[in-house]
Order: structure tokens, then C-alpha cells, then sequence
């Protein structure tokens, strides 16, 4: 039997419908191995055939959904955008589970869907996403009460090989961080530069772009301030 022939990312001047799809892991380990993605790539390409289309461009993301500050999504949007294209994903849950990020999604004015869901109304794919947010806030809130629980019955939580006056495990601990904030300031660079070319000069003005568009600080918090900033850029540039 032969293989299913893919379908290639090509120029939109053939006359078909374009596509841009979006594809997204939540681990490195899926990343590298290719699991889950796929099957994405299937449902997608699948879609698109089925609609007459071409894939113009395509973006993978590894990175958990709960996150907004996704580069990968961002270029993704952007590239639709630009092409007059629709942006594509296999299923809803893989774009984000937040209903503010779907909305503003919408409000961008590119056209999308998910091929689990191809039919959804603007109302469904609110509904859908306000059911997955909920989903994603009942697992944390039983996380949290597991360990609570855990840490009532005597069980020893956090890391059990960093113990105290250890100045090899503070160290490996402080790498952890360092590497967190450079990975965290390299996400949110690209937002960076888009509030400067949309205008934005000042630490503050690029503060309240990044405020404004739901963007996380390195905390996870959503308030910023011109500091902030500058510490995303001292590490994006590698100071």
C-alpha cells in the first residue's frame, strides 16, 4: 500500500484557498519524539484536502497552554494575517485553553478553525473554550489539594536532593532559574517588538502593550512595569 501523499506548504498564487496551521505540544519530550503531533498534522492536512486548500505556512510550538506569551502563535497569526489565510489546528484545545485568548483572537479579524469543530459558531467556540478553561482550573485546584493533603499526612515535599548549606544543589537550583528567565525573555521578545513598531518608545508604554495583551512575567503575574521590561531585555540580549 502506498503512502498518503502530504500536503506541502506552497504559494498562495495558485487560486486555492490558503491555510496556515498551528500545531502545539506541551512537553519537549513531545516535541522531539513527534508524539501527538502527528496526528495534528493528520487532522489538519486532512481539513485542508478536504476544503480544496493549501497549507502556505506551518508553525509547531512546544509549550503549555495555559500560556499566552506563545511566539509560535503569534507568527502563526501574523502569517495569516498577511496571506488573507486561515489559520487551522486540529483541535480547539491545542490553540488555548483561555477564553480571553480566544477572543482576542477573534477580534483580530483572522479567520480560524479547528477541525474537530469545523462548523462552530463564534458562541460554540466561546462555550468550548470556557469549558476547557474550567477543565484546566479543576485539575490545578485538585492538584493543589492533593498536596496540601500530602503534606498533612508528613509526606516531605519539593526536591529531597537540595538540602540545606548544599552549595552544588543552590547553584544547579539558581541555573534553573537563569535558564527559565532567558527562555521566558526569548518568548516575550517578539511581543516587545511589536508594541515598538506599533508605536510604543518608552519602557512604560511597552509595559502597558504587554499588560494589555494578557502577556505573563517571568512570576506568571500580569502586571508590568518598566523594570520588567528591562529585565527581559538585559536577558533577551544576553547580559
Amino acid at each position: 500500500m502506498g503512502r498518503k501523499a502530504k500536503i506541502r506548504p506552497v504559494s498562495a498564487a495558485q487560486g486555492a484557498p490558503g491555510f496556515v496551521a498551528y500545531y502545539r505540544v506541551s512537553t519537549d519530550k513531545q516535541g522531539q519524539s513527534g508524539l501527538g503531533l502527528e496526528a495534528q498534522r493528520e487532522a489538519v492536512e486532512r481539513h485542508v484536502r478536504g476544503s480544496g486548500g493549501l497549507i502556505l505556512a506551518a508553525f509547531t510550538e512546544v509549550e503549555s497552554g495555559k500560556r499566552n506569551d506563545r511566539p509560535q502563535i503569534a507568527a502563526a497569526i501574523a502569517s495569516a494575517k498577511a496571506q488573507q489565510a486561515t489559520l487551522v489546528i486540529a483541535k480547539l484545545d491545542r490553540l488555548a485553553r483561555n477564553v480571553a485568548f480566544i477572543s482576542a483572537l477573534m477580534d483580530s479579524g483572522v479567520a480560524f478553525v479547528a477541525c474537530d469543530n469545523p462548523h462552530a459558531t463564534r458562541l460554540t467556540i466561546h462555550i468550548l473554550a470556557a469549558v476547557a478553561e474550567h477543565e484546566r482550573e479543576m485539575i490545578s485546584a485538585r492538584t493543589k489539594a492533593a498536596l496540601a493533603a500530602a503534606k498533612v499526612r508528613g509526606v516531605k515535599l519539593g526536591n529531597p536532593r537540595l538540602r540545606a548549606g548544599d552549595a552544588t544543589a543552590a547553584r544547579r537550583a539558581g541555573e534553573v532559574r537563569t535558564s527559565r528567565s532567558c527562555r521566558h525573555a526569548a518568548a516575550v521578545l517578539p511581543f516587545i517588538e511589536a508594541a515598538r513598531a506599533a508605536g510604543c518608545e518608552s519602557l512604560t508604554d511597552i509595559a502597558a502593550a504587554l499588560q494589555a495583551r494578557g502577556i505573563r512575567t517571568a512570576s506568571g503575574g500580569t502586571e508590568w512595569g518598566h523594570s520588567q521590561v528591562s529585565r527581559v531585555l538585559a536577558r533577551a540580549s544576553g547580559r
